[in-house]
């Protein structure tokens, strides 16, 4: 007898786990980065238009599907044709690139949570070289900040030719990032309903002490100021759309099979439209949320750096030109630099090397994202903040509630088709496949924690998902609405829910969002072709600076590799489901 299909405790529950899924590091570090560069308010005109047009349909139709279904990607896909069995395939290749190597940020932020219980914290200042006769030479170039992270995190290997060794307190942190998961995830839905509760709402609790407590740090207007000033402008660049419609994209989770998975837990009679909508508007209210804390914090590191370079300037002219102390202050120091250059020119001309030109719009203009934003920005601002060890716990222990709640989607899409079926669900029980899944995963995550691992996890985070994502989600929209068919799809979600979908949602998945995704693209694949050679960005200690430099081609090779892997499995699956069908029906006309 088939056993039945577990079931979330209640609608609560797949909310909070959607959420969880959903809202995660990409509405801290990226979509800020993203106000900054295209617009400040002024992207939230794209944005939100791209919400309703992309991310809630797509949302409500891979829920509703899931839900439909009861099975996960493969199962599913499978049901609405034979011949998509590989689109449920590609989903999972893709969450589990996504696994291998999105759990190392996890294991980054455990390790930076373990060191914020110092006294200092270790990234405050540069440590005593071995001599303890000066700091070290590679953190004096730098920061303390970067240091800390290039080198004792990190300790990062200037090429990706330079592979390096594991460093096993990285991969002793990894262990522990899996073993976590690992234990959210034992027990199917009946343990993760209970984790996605914490994974889901502690967030929101320390992004609100941050909201508190970054309004009332000195500068934190500055940085307000600048994000919610529109530069309407940036409206008519095409790359100010094609930076919404994909943030929206990303940020909602689509084509994993994640949220299909989760969905398949349902009960059928479950209201998937509502819950689409509601994860949608509050995964987009998080990113706005997390951009009004971010700024606040951009502000203040903005203000500090900007008056600290005022200062040193002012020391610099009063003990060069032996002046009277007070008599240089910030208000006149351009009129008295004016001053000094008129009378002492000679001497000016000299020091002129020495004096920075101290600038606070070019403080706030410095755009960052992604773990120089999480790891490096936000670190530069906590150590300057009063009790930094508290401000560092809180903020790195919300990364590891967004990193594992959004771990939880990635390993349900995997696990999910695997316990679906019976071969392998007859042979082991549910805690042995996810210790295999996980252990598997760990063991190819080492690769991250290498010298040379975070060039690596650079091209699994820009190559992996990307281009095959939208192919994913384009040929789900086009088997929906013209394989299965938009009228008895139409007709499931009555027998389920008891209403039909109205003409918003049929235009935008029989039109709208498809035409949204192709553009989206034709615009990567032109993208990747006039960007000629691919190029990354390595640590050059020497200098203590970023340098660009050429993809050597063993990398190149694995780029096309993750983009063919998954997208493959799509003709490939639909290939082999051909040949099957004609040597059965070869068979059959044989023995007729």
């Amino acid at each position: 007898m088939e056993k039945s299909r577990p079931l979330w405790d209640n609608p609560l529950q797949f909310v909070f786990a959607c959420i969880s899924y959903a809202v995660g590091l990409g509405n801290v570090w990226r979509f800020p980065y993203l106000c900054q560069m295209y617009g400040g308010g002024g992207f939230l005109i794209p944005y939100l238009i791209m919400l309703i047009a992309e991310g809630m349909p797509l949302l409500y139709l891979e829920l509703a599907v899931g839900q439909r279904m009861r099975q996960g990607s493969i199962g599913a896909w499978k049901i609405i044709s034979p011949y998509l069995c590989g689109v449920g395939v590609a989903s999972v290749v893709v969450s589990f690139f996504l696994s291998m190597y999105y759990n190392v940020i996890n294991a980054w932020a455990f390790w930076y949570l373990f060191h914020s219980f110092q006294n200092p914290l270790p990234w405050a200042t540069c440590p005593l070289n071995s001599n303890r006769t000066g700091y070290e030479e590679e953190c004096e170039k730098t920061s303390s900040t970067q240091y800390f992270w290039y080198r004792q995190t990190l300790n990062i290997s200037p090429s990706l030719e330079a592979s390096g060794s594991v460093q096993w307190e990285q991969a002793l942190c990894l262990t522990l990032a899996w073993l976590v998961v690992y234990l959210c995830i034992l027990r199917g839905t009946a343990s993760t309903g209970k984790v996605v509760y914490v994974t889901a709402s502690l967030p929101y609790c320390v992004l609100i002490i941050y909201l508190i407590r970054g309004l009332t740090l000195h500068g934190a207007v500055n940085g307000l100021i600048y994000m919610f000033t529109p530069k309407l402008e940036q409206l008519l660049n095409p790359k100010t759309w094609i930076s919404a419609a994909t943030q929206i994209f990303f940020s909602l989770g689509l084509g994993f099979g994640s949220l299909i998975a989760f969905a398949s837990y349902n009960e059928p009679s479950n209201n998937c439209q509502r819950h689409a909508i509601i994860v949608s508007l509050i995964n987009s209210t998080t990113s706005i949320f997390a951009s009004i804390v971010t700024f606040s914090i951009y502000g203040f590191k903005a203000t500090f750096n900007y008056e600290s370079c005022i200062s040193k300037v002012i020391l610099l002219l009063l003990n060069a030109f032996d002046l009277e102390e007070g008599s240089l202050t910030a208000d006149n120091l351009n009129e008295m630099k004016d001053y000094l250059m008129a009378t002492y020119p000679q001497a000016y001309a000299q020091l002129a090397p020495q004096i920075k030109n101290c600038s606070l719009e070019a403080e706030l203009d410095t755009a960052v994202q992604g773990t120089g934003l999480a790891f490096i920005v936000y670190s530069e601002a906590i150590k300057n903040m009063e009790v930094p060890q508290l401000y560092s716990v809180l903020y790195f222990f919300m990364l590891l509630m967004l990193g594992i709640g959004s771990m939880l989607g990635n390993t349900a899409a995997i696990l999910t088709p695997l316990t679906d079926s019976r071969v392998i669900a007859s042979r082991f029980p549910k805690e042995v496949i996810s210790g295999v899944v996980c252990f598997v995963n760990c063991i190819i995550g080492l690769i991250f924690t290498m010298e040379a691992g975070n060039y690596w996890f650079d091209i699994f985070n820009d190559y992996a998902a990307t281009l095959s994502l939208l192919l994913i989600v384009l040929v789900e929209t086009i088997a929906v609405c013209y394989i299965y068919g938009i009228r008895r799809f139409e007709k499931d979600l009555y027998t389920m829910t008891g209403r039909k979908p109205n003409w918003y949602w049929k235009i935008m998945w029989a039109f709208v969002s498809p035409l949204l995704i192709i553009s989206l693209f034709i615009f990567y694949v032109t993208d990747y072709i006039l960007t000629g050679t691919l190029q990354y960005q390595a640590w050059d200690a020497t200098q203590g600076q970023l340098v660009t430099k050429d993809y050597p081609g063993y990398a190149l090779a694995v780029i096309g590799l993750l983009v063919a892997a998954s997208t493959m499995c799509i003709p490939l699956g639909a290939l082999v489901t051909f040949i099957r069908k004609r040597l059965k029906r070869e068979r059959i006309s044989t023995v007729a």
